[in-house]
């Protein structure tokens, strides 16, 4: 038998970026809710209606960091039961792509209002910064996620 709380929650699907330099390290945007702790995430975000996980990646990706690549095949797929900023309970369908790029410029212009407020900082990490961090990292098992990306998915 399903709870109320259960059967109300949407379906969130999502693309994320796991995005590394040249050096390996893996950029994350640390994000800053009102009403809890900080935490780092990888780029991407809600895939629009209608729009496939690979598409909404692409769309994340240059929305939230200027680049404009194709992400490649999805790299891993995440779930789980949580409630995002707006208070909203939802079921997340989180698909994962990987890309290497030379060029670790960052343009953060294209970033929302609430992106805005949320994602005030990025940083580049590199892997063994990883573990051990001083704040929360999600995905939490993001360290085995990368061990099994090859290094040559790429973009400039």
């Amino acid at each position: 038998m399903s709870t109320p709380a259960a059967s109300a929650r949407r379906l969130r699907r999502a693309a994320r970026i796991l995005l590394t330099d040249s050096a390996g390290r893996l950029l994350l945007f640390r994000f800053t809710p009102e009403d809890g702790e900080p935490f780092w995430l990888t780029p991407g975000g809600e895939a629009e209606a209608g729009e496939d996980f690979t598409t909404a990646a692409i769309r994340e990706l240059l929305e939230e960091t200027g680049i404009s690549a194709d992400p490649g095949p999805q790299v891993a797929q995440r779930g789980g039961d949580y409630t995002i900023f707006t208070g909203e309970a939802i079921t997340a369908d989180e698909r994962y792509f990987h890309l290497r790029v030379t060029n670790a410029t960052i343009d953060t212009s294209g970033h929302t209002e609430l992106e805005q407020r949320l994602m005030q900082e990025y940083r580049w990490f590199a892997r063994e910064e990883l573990t051990g961090w001083h704040e929360t990292i999600y995905p939490l098992d993001i360290c085995a996620m990368l061990e099994g990306l090859g290094a040559d998915t790429g973009a400039g």
